[in-house]
């Protein structure tokens, strides 16, 4: 059977996240039952990531096996008619050798988290940002984070239910930037832990506000505590941005 990379867009408000769960609907289970209404038979649908309730995705990357000669044109036009009314997308569809593998192969994973700064409530990005209606110094921000580049324990900024068999990463870049009155901090990796972006995120936060330094944040990463660390940013301001794979 020909094998597909799907490229989806989805919007994770109302989904448990990406992984099919038993306590609600998620967006793995509605690409399946979309490959199932297409094809008739019932069909994986790999992802690259596990994305939290709440989280979004821009590109996220799946793989899938399907038992028709469509090309990907057709493969991804047919997603789309039976995802509706869902807010998920699969914006390309490309047939790639049998042995690529979405999550396996994967060798980088890009995130970027919004906040919205602004005093009055957000109202078109509801959902869609964390609103934050307080000034942040993103240049503060943006030095801090570079305390956490690089390879390090993560321990302080991981959900103490993570199941990851180790929590040291390779960190390759965190950039907070503002425009206007969002900020945007992108994180760049070869794979996360679970909550890591958003406790990275909820750390910076207190940089933002002058309530804890880049010392302070050191301090946090060294002390390979949760409690030491952060708060959890919530789920609704972030995104996985793109999925990066070997040439």
């Amino acid at each position: 059977m020909p094998r597909f990379k799907l490229t989806i867009e989805y919007d994770g408000t109302g989904f448990v996240g990406w992984q099919r769960q038993i306590n609600g609907l998620s967006v793995q289970q509605v690409m399946e039952e979309a490959a199932l209404a297409y094809c008739q038979t019932k069909i994986i649908v790999h992802g690259a990531g596990r994305t939290d309730a709440g989280v979004h995705a821009l590109a996220q990357v799946a793989h899938v096996d399907l038992p028709r000669n469509d090309d990907g044109r057709k493969v991804r036009d047919a997603f789309n008619a039976h995802l509706r009314p869902h807010p998920v997308a699969v914006i390309e569809a490309e047939e790639v050798s049998e042995d690529f593998h979405s999550r396996f192969q994967a060798i980088e994973r890009s995130y970027v988290y919004r906040i919205v700064t602004r005093r009055a409530p957000v109202a078109l990005e509801k959902n869609r940002a964390w609103w934050l209606p307080r000034d942040l110094n993103a240049v503060a921000m943006h030095e801090a984070a570079q305390r956490l580049v690089g390879q390090n324990d993560f321990t302080s900024f991981r959900a103490t239910e993570c199941q990851a068999k180790t929590p040291v990463k390779t960190l390759y870049s965190l950039d907070v930037e503002r425009t206007g009155d969002t900020v945007e901090i992108r994180a760049q990796a070869r794979s996360f832990l679970h909550h890591q972006v958003r406790n990275m995120v909820g750390t910076l936060s207190l940089v933002g506000e002058g309530k804890w330094t880049a010392d302070d944040v050191t301090d946090a990463l060294n002390a390979k505590s949760r409690p030491a660390g952060g708060p959890t940013a919530p789920p609704e301001g972030l995104y996985l941005a793109a999925v990066r794979y070997p040439d």
